[in-house]
């Protein structure tokens, strides 16, 4: 049984509350990985300025995979390696969006762009990356920039099937998944969760079996193959369950710092 050395977590779902909140218990939880000596880092379909304000209490020193692991930056918050949506991806995206009748959110390296100010989820995103959206008529002076675009929708159904033909029309040229029941992911081609494992394994020097995750989403389950140990939330899918070899708690009873006593739990018994 191979020992841990790296725990990777997902955020919203996993490491926050329904309401975004970092518990006292999920920051015990990150001291306790430090004091064992094993590294402890996030990675998030949000984007980087939705990110910063986990790291001081989390003490974060390692770099953190943004935009579903497409970005990946230090702890302040600088470019180590970034992907772009290619433009035609973009563009095609947006399209077909527009098609579906969903809120449309296109995002750069540090800047959250939409056309409805009042969008449903609008007030959610801002609650949960802390920063407030540009508001413009027209997407195209920025799609060269795009890291990420967003449908977002509060009829899950719709979503799902817009996820399916996003898929199909974008092929290889950028990957489209869902990191909430509400949010459809669109996302630089060749990278995901599964690579930012597979970059940070190679950083530290360390085997991808030397890694654990801890997530709840459809976009997690790229991560839970590339690690050793894989750990899935309670409040997440038995579809997403049946990709972890655990399943902890939900993120509303202490499963992120449940999840840490497991893996510590595994390093002790072997």
């Amino acid at each position: 049984m191979t020992r841990i050395a790296l725990v990777i977590s997902d955020v919203d779902g996993t490491l926050l509350t329904k309401d975004k909140t970092l518990t006292d218990a999920a920051k015990r939880a990150a001291g306790r990985l430090r004091e064992a000596g094993i590294g402890f880092t996030i990675t998030s379909s949000r984007p980087t300025i939705g990110m910063r304000f986990l790291i001081e209490p989390l003490a974060i020193a390692l770099p953190i995979g943004a935009f579903n692991g497409s970005a990946i930056v230090d702890p302040q918050m600088n470019p180590i390696e970034q992907h772009l949506i290619p433009v035609t991806a973009a563009e095609r995206s947006i399209d077909l969006l527009d098609r579906f009748g969903v809120d449309i959110w296109l995002f750069t390296h540090d800047t959250w762009f939409t056309r409805n100010g009042h969008g449903e989820y609008v007030p959610h995103e801002v609650r949960a990356i802390r920063t407030e959206p540009t508001i413009l008529d027209d997407f195209a002076p920025h799609v060269a920039r795009a890291c990420k675009i967003v449908g977002a929708s509060s009829d899950f159904e719709l979503l799902k099937r817009c996820e399916a033909e996003l898929r199909h029309v974008l092929g290889a040229q950028a990957t489209a998944v869902r990191s909430q029941n509400y949010y459809l992911d669109i996302t630089p081609p060749g990278c995901d969760k599964g690579t930012f494992v597979a970059a940070m394994a190679r950083q530290l020097g360390i085997s991808t079996d030397a890694v654990a995750t801890i997530g709840d989403m459809e976009n997690d389950v790229a991560m839970f193959a590339m690690s050793g140990l894989s750990i899935a939330m309670g409040n997440a899918h038995d579809g997403i369950k049946a990709q972890a070899k655990l399943v902890t708690a939900s993120n509303e009873a202490d499963g992120f710092a449940k999840a840490i006593d497991m893996i510590l739990q595994h390093n002790a018994a072997g």
